[in-house]
């Protein structure tokens, strides 16, 4: 058994974290095996998140204070955390499809950006794009005007030789000397 400065260091740490991390999944690990938990947590280090599991009163504890206060108060049953201060959905992703494999792993609750969000959003934001592909969008669509406007330019200028070369050529012109 934990001797009570051991306990409170935990708290202390599980709070600094939750200070930090304005993205939070609360999960579900019951009947999960040791192997499956392994693996789990793999996962979430490659989406570039951190995992915790939790006393419900400590995280309710830890929370006090913070943005995740809400969402950690009443817990019930077998709870951990997943959480990262970088993509939320890169982390949403590798949890939902983790999830699909074993069902002993279930969603909670969820805070994305300090907002909390319902086991349904969780599926949403996990469908999105990762963050690099809206971003390639976000910039072809900013930059797509602007190569209209360089083409049409460039055509007007275009038009006016081939109008003056083919003329030209049909002798339509004639050279004054």
């Amino acid at each position: 058994m934990k001797k009570k400065e051991d306990k409170i260091k935990d708290l202390e740490a599980l709070r600094q974290d939750l200070q930090a991390s304005r993205n939070l999944f609360v999960t579900g690990y019951e009947k999960l095996r040791v192997a499956q938990d392994f693996e789990l947590r793999k996962v979430i280090r490659a989406a570039g998140g951190k995992y915790r599991v939790i006393k419900n009163n400590i995280a309710e504890k830890a929370s006090e204070g913070t943005a995740a206060e809400d969402i950690l108060k009443n817990l019930r049953g077998m709870t951990s955390l997943a959480y990262t201060t970088a993509d939320p959905v890169a982390l949403a992703k590798a949890l939902t499809a983790y999830a699909k494999t074993n069902p002993a792993f279930t969603f909670k609750a969820g805070m994305v950006e300090g907002r909390v969000i319902d086991v349904k959003a969780i599926g949403d934001l996990a469908s999105m794009p990762p963050k690099e592909a809206i971003f390639a969008q976000l910039l072809f669509l900013i930059n797509s005007p602007a190569q209209r406007l360089v083409s049409a330019l460039g055509a007007v200028g275009r038009n006016i030789a081939v109008a003056i070369d083919q003329g030209c050529k049909e002798n339509k012109f004639k050279a004054e000397g």
